[in-house]
């Protein structure tokens, strides 16, 4: 890298992880967010970031994702500019490096959906402008952005609060991990052997995670229950012995019902329902995972405002 880019990059904030962001930034977020999405129910308009274009870089096909971020940018006066896997190749070919340095040239922020977050980190060390983790194989912070917006807005604070994961040691599971150290909650951790969290991420947070291969003893007296698909994107070949080894980590209303009387449920969706989380517990009132996509829009946008603007 250049000198010049070096001074030109170093006070360009990036969103790869809940880490990249300080606990009061985060909440002051989460309270935007609240805020911005009021504003749009109320018919306001608000345009920040009028002329302004965002590149989406798409290696993970995503609906939540795309829909979100390209309603977010529209409703703020700006524009999102759609890459496929057939656009751009990043890493084949051309180096990201330069990619990097190409792409963030011509638009002031870039979002990036892929599978390695080496990739992601490579981009941003060498991006004139923010760039965003819309989701790796290591992690989701957007998604957590929105879950902790939507449990703020039904429950209040999650600080001191107990927080379930069953299922999966994947991207969210370790998003979640990052939140309960940035949030302040503690994470019960459910999973089949051999489908752990991260060791390096548990032992960066001692005392903030207890893991346990009982979804039971997970949930019990919580205060909100999450679970993801047993088989992410890239993973399809495993579905058969995953579907074996995940048996009996269902969330259902019969596991819901050890949770404290006014847990919530949350899924990042897709779900397969039957699988990892019952038809019944999709469509009972605990619940919130629509609100919780939904919320996605008004995080993004909260995200975008504080990355672009400084608010």
């Amino acid at each position: 890298m250049y000198v010049a880019d070096v001074l030109i990059f170093m006070g360009t904030r990036h969103f790869l992880t809940l880490l990249d962001l300080s606990t009061e930034e985060l909440n002051r977020l989460i309270n935007r967010a609240i805020e911005l999405k009021r504003m749009r129910n109320a018919g306001e308009i608000y345009e920040p970031l009028k002329n302004r274009v965002m590149a989406m870089i798409f290696e993970k096909s995503s609906t939540r994702t795309r829909v979100s971020f390209e309603a977010g940018m529209a409703q703020f006066g700006g524009h999102a500019m759609f890459l496929s896997p057939r656009d751009t190749q990043l890493g084949r070919g051309e180096p990201i490096e330069d990619s990097a340095r190409v792409i963030s040239s011509m638009v002031d922020v870039v979002m990036i959906r892929t599978f390695s977050h080496e990739l992601v980190e490579t981009f941003a060390a060498h991006s004139k402008v923010p760039v965003i983790n819309a989701l790796t194989d290591e992690f989701h912070p957007c998604q957590l952005l929105a879950d902790m917006q939507t449990y703020q807005e039904i429950r209040g604070s999650i600080k001191g609060k107990t927080v379930a994961w069953v299922g999966d040691g994947n991207n969210m599971c370790s998003s979640y991990i990052n939140a309960a150290r940035q949030f302040d909650f503690h994470l019960n951790v459910a999973c089949p052997k051999g489908f752990e969290p991260d060791a390096a991420l548990l032992a960066a947070n001692p005392g903030r995670v207890t893991i346990t291969h009982d979804p039971k003893e997970a949930v019990k007296e919580s205060d909100l229950v999450v679970t993801d698909v047993w088989a992410s994107m890239g993973q399809e070949e495993e579905e058969a012995l995953r579907l074996k080894r995940f048996d009996g980590f269902q969330v259902n209303t019969a596991l819901m019902d050890l949770a404290k009387p006014d847990a919530l449920f949350m899924h990042c969706l897709p779900a397969h329902r039957g699988e990892e989380v019952s038809d019944e517990m999709m469509d009972d009132p605990r619940c919130v995972a629509f609100q919780e996509a939904e919320n996605r829009l008004h995080a993004q946008k909260a995200l975008l405002e504080f990355l672009l603007v400084g608010i």
